[in-house]
């Protein structure tokens, strides 16, 4: 299974993506980079410049149907970017749309409220993003991880960095359980 993992071309927190990246390498499925724009994407250590990562796909030239879930890394500036691009939030949104399961942690569910998907979902978050959550139609709790299985897919969310093994856990977990629902389909 491809696993899109997008992101800005900055901003990303780099932990965000690096853990989940390797839980879905472990998994034994393909993560894809992708983007808003080609080259490369720069991380982040907090405010401090990270690594940089090659971009394997642009979100505007790649369909959503390429991959069987999406993953939304973290960081401030990285979903702050994302929800401004109307190309990025439609590929976000497009996954609700094929009921396939997407996984977003700390920041990045601003980009899922821009794409108005979090309307009568259980979900959290960084803890100030509550309202949004909040105003959006979304009910914020503050837990580690939060599985919400509501129609049509299922959204794996969690609050910080602190929170990445309970969040690969659940995203492992709940990727490898849509596969094998598709597969008996």
């Amino acid at each position: 299974m491809r696993v899109a993992f997008l992101m800005a071309p900055q901003g990303v927190e780099q932990v965000e993506l690096e853990q989940p990246w390797k839980a879905v390498l472990d998994a034994g499925w393909e993560p894809r980079l992708v983007s808003t724009k080609a080259g490369r994407v720069q991380a982040f250590h907090h405010l401090d410049r990270g690594d940089t990562f090659p971009v394997d796909d642009v979100a505007a030239d790649t369909p959503a149907e390429d991959f069987g879930a999406l993953v939304l890394p973290g960081g401030l500036a990285n979903p702050d970017a994302l929800r401004r691009d109307e190309r990025a939030v439609a590929f976000a949104r497009h996954f609700f749309g094929m009921a396939r399961p997407v996984a977003a942690i700390c920041h990045a569910p601003w980009t899922l409220v821009e794409a108005d998907v979090v309307r009568g979902r259980t979900l959290t978050s960084w803890p100030s993003l509550a309202t949004d959550i909040r105003n959006a139609g979304g009910t914020w709790v503050d837990k580690k991880v939060c599985v919400c299985r509501a129609a049509p897919a299922t959204l794996i969310t969690s609050r910080k960095p602190a929170d990445l093994d309970a969040f690969c856990g659940a995203l492992v977990e709940e990727f490898d359980r849509q596969l094998h629902t598709r597969q008996a389909a």
